[in-house]
């Protein structure tokens, strides 16, 4: 499949900022299944802007600039993707898997999430990825998609505690119950083709990706409750929405900032025919 993805973000500061540094993760890199064909990057200033792997090997740019009102990313290109039954292969993997075991402020478990995933596990016996996708489902059923309770600092056990929020929350709680479970567990942050026809969005989109014996890393699509397909392009990956946010950074100085996203996601030459829930 070809998408076609144009991704921008807008600040505006008022008064106006003395200064932003802004890290960018918004340039998806190749692997089996998904091959970067066009991508640029545009800035509405004259910025500075240098561009770095970080640990994971996403790819990066770090913007700065000095006193500045007003500023928009923009980021467009074509991505070709193949469907390999969610299985992830050929990426540039920097650290053990066991990495991934590791717990952060927006992925702890408490008692309640540790109990839901423990019993999870504890049905599936040794087989790893059945209470995966047991655990994508039971995620799935519990929430409810909902735009408005949660930002981007709520952790996995507030949104489990409210049973609703957006694409990250469901990924933060799979990723913290993968891991209490025993499997290491990582947050993707990238885009996803709508099936139905809803090519304009308001965000990026996020999963998760976890390790499979045998298999390797798979990824998961909670807030769908489906594995990965040729619909999602990967864009970068973190320990949580914090290390693969597509934007994040500072300003100083200034007074209202206001953010302002939007995405478009689109096939090259037709729609597909696909069977995937809408959530985003």
């Amino acid at each position: 499949m070809r998408l076609r993805i144009a991704h921008s973000t807008s600040y505006r500061y008022e008064p106006p900022a003395s200064g932003v540094i802004q890290i960018l993760r918004m340039t998806p890199g190749s692997h089996d299944g998904q091959y970067v064909a066009e991508w640029q990057i545009d800035i509405s200033t004259d910025s500075r802007l240098d561009v770095h792997e970080d640990a994971f090997g996403n790819v990066t740019h770090v913007l700065t600039h000095g006193a500045i009102a007003d500023l928009t990313i923009n980021v467009e290109g074509l991505i070709e993707t193949h469907d390999t039954g969610g299985v992830l292969r050929g990426s540039d993997e920097r650290f053990p898997p066991s990495l991934f075991l590791r717990s952060t402020p927006l992925t702890d478990v408490n008692m309640l999430m540790g109990n839901f995933a423990r019993e999870l596990r504890s049905e599936a016996n040794d087989d790893v990825l059945g209470f995966l996708h047991a655990l994508m489902t039971q995620i799935n059923e519990h929430m409810t998609f909902d735009e408005d309770p949660t930002n981007s600092g709520t952790s996995a056990i507030e949104a489990f505690g409210l049973k609703r929020g957006v694409c990250q929350d469901y990924a933060h709680i799979f990723i913290a119950c993968a891991r209490h479970g025993g499997v290491p567990a990582r947050f993707v942050s990238g885009h996803f083709l709508r099936s139905d026809g809803m090519v304009n969005q308001q965000a990026g989109h996020a999963w998760a990706e976890a390790f499979v014996p045998d298999l390797g890393w798979v990824g998961f699509d909670p807030a769908n409750s489906i594995c990965t397909t040729d619909a999602h392009a990967r864009v970068a990956i973190g320990l949580d929405y914090l290390g693969a946010a597509p934007v994040r950074g500072t300003r100083y100085g200034g007074g209202t900032e206001t953010l302002t996203v939007a995405v478009k996601v689109d096939q090259a030459g037709g729609r597909p025919g696909q069977s995937q829930s809408q959530s985003q």
